[in-house]
């Protein structure tokens, strides 16, 4: 029996050594299509690699995915986020939970789960075969011929791990195989805003702030972080997950309101600014700054305000504290344009879920073909989901190979 995975990304790896750990007697093969494999591992959060997240509830964890919760609620009952933790712990690799939930290698390094993964194919007997693009795959009697423009290859079983697909092009060759493909549009990017001064205060970080898209129910919850060209941070790669559809409508053209106090409201806030005004009164507002950021970005409000900084807080009227308010907790800004990691891109789209089984990963459509990874319509909010639901989704691909063979 040979167990052909075609891409040897994250998915792709933990789908080979799922196969052959559930199934020594096969013969596991991994084409990637360049020289080197986990290449997006390597570089994922900031070369540390955020292995999963501490969502330890199955039904909790598959709320954190914009596409693909209900149908990874039943692939998280087979592998789950606690699965993950126990799978590297087993073998030596020491994992660090911080205040966020987010789970990274306690060495802070890519490179230790990229030597995992290498080592246990090397032990297991994964073969991988490099620099070998799978341009076309065509059913036979006995399974599925693989060409590539040098080769010809069988196998008994294919997984596609291909990843995440900027284009539609890149999944025709699935398509025609019978496959519905969702078209793929980008998710988890950064919003551009080419004309607005707060890009001066790039490195400002607000870490509880809310912001909403305006004229939508979309929300983003998290740190915020100013850049040279606009917002970033988890608050802002939230709102691009759950908006990517709907923001690609919008050809990216829109305009955001940024609560800078979490979801502090407008009655609480004043009450604040009262007892600010009580106690301190004779002090120049721009150096007494109540809140949770920074004298810079508390400055640059201030200024939006029409707040002259060496204005007693005693003299601030009616209609400037209305100013304020308004800024501090709906401070608008247009968007133009998006900016995305091009080489951790992740997408909305992919093999339609309604083409797959989620007990076993097996298409519905090309029986013996099975799916893992971002090649799916399935995608996660920053924070070590996306990982999450390759390791799943690669796991139960690899243990299901047996399944309706004809051995």
């Amino acid at each position: 029996m040979i167990i052909a995975i075609i891409g040897g990304g994250a998915a792709g790896f933990f789908a080979a050594l799922s196969a052959k750990k559930h199934f020594p007697e096969y013969t596991v093969i991994i084409f990637e299509k360049s020289a080197k494999v986990l290449s997006k591992v390597k570089i994922s959060g900031g070369g540390r690699c955020n292995v999963t997240n501490a969502c330890f509830d199955n039904k909790e964890l598959a709320k954190h995915y914009p596409r693909g919760e209900n149908n990874l609620r039943k692939a998280f009952e087979q592998f789950n986020a606690q699965s993950t933790v126990d799978w590297f712990e087993q073998r030596n690799v020491a994992l660090k939970t911080y205040p966020d939930n987010c789970i990274f290698p306690l060495s802070n390094d890519s490179q230790t789960i990229i030597d995992c993964f290498t080592k246990e194919a090397s032990t297991l007997g994964v073969e991988i075969k490099f620099n070998q693009s799978i341009t076309e795959i065509n059913r036979t009697e006995n399974g599925f011929e693989l060409s590539t423009r040098e080769a010809k290859f069988q196998a008994d079983k294919v997984i596609v791990t291909t990843g995440g697909h900027p284009k539609r092009s890149g999944l025709e060759w699935l398509e025609q195989l019978g496959h519905t493909i969702i078209e793929p549009v980008p998710s988890l990017f950064t919003f551009n805003m080419p004309q607005d001064p707060i890009r001066e205060l790039m490195g400002n970080v607000v870490e509880n702030a809310t912001v909403k898209v305006e004229g939508t129910k979309l929300i983003g919850k998290g740190p915020l972080l100013v850049t040279h060209w606009g917002m970033s941070g988890p608050a802002i790669l939230q709102l691009s997950a759950w908006g990517a559809r709907i923001l690609a409508d919008k050809a990216y053209q829109f305009s955001v309101l940024v609560n800078w106090l979490d979801d502090e409201k407008d009655e609480g806030l004043r009450v604040h600014l009262s007892k600010i005004i009580e106690e301190h009164g004779g002090k120049m507002i721009g150096n007494l700054n109540p809140f949770p950021m920074t004298s810079r970005l508390w400055n640059f409000l201030l200024t939006k305000s029409e707040i002259n900084p060496e204005m007693r807080w005693k003299d601030l009227g009616k209609n400037v504290t209305n100013k304020l308010v308004n800024t501090l907790i709906n401070d608008r800004y247009v968007v133009s344009g998006k900016t995305t990691f091009k080489e951790e891109f992740v997408t909305a789209g992919g093999i339609s879920l309604q083409d797959v089984n989620f007990k076993t990963m097996e298409s519905k459509i090309v029986p013996g073909m099975f799916f893992a990874g971002e090649v799916l319509d399935i995608d996660g909010i920053t924070g070590g989901f996306n990982f999450q639901a390759a390791w799943t989704t690669g796991f139960v691909a690899g243990k299901s190979v047996r399944l309706l063979s004809s051995e």
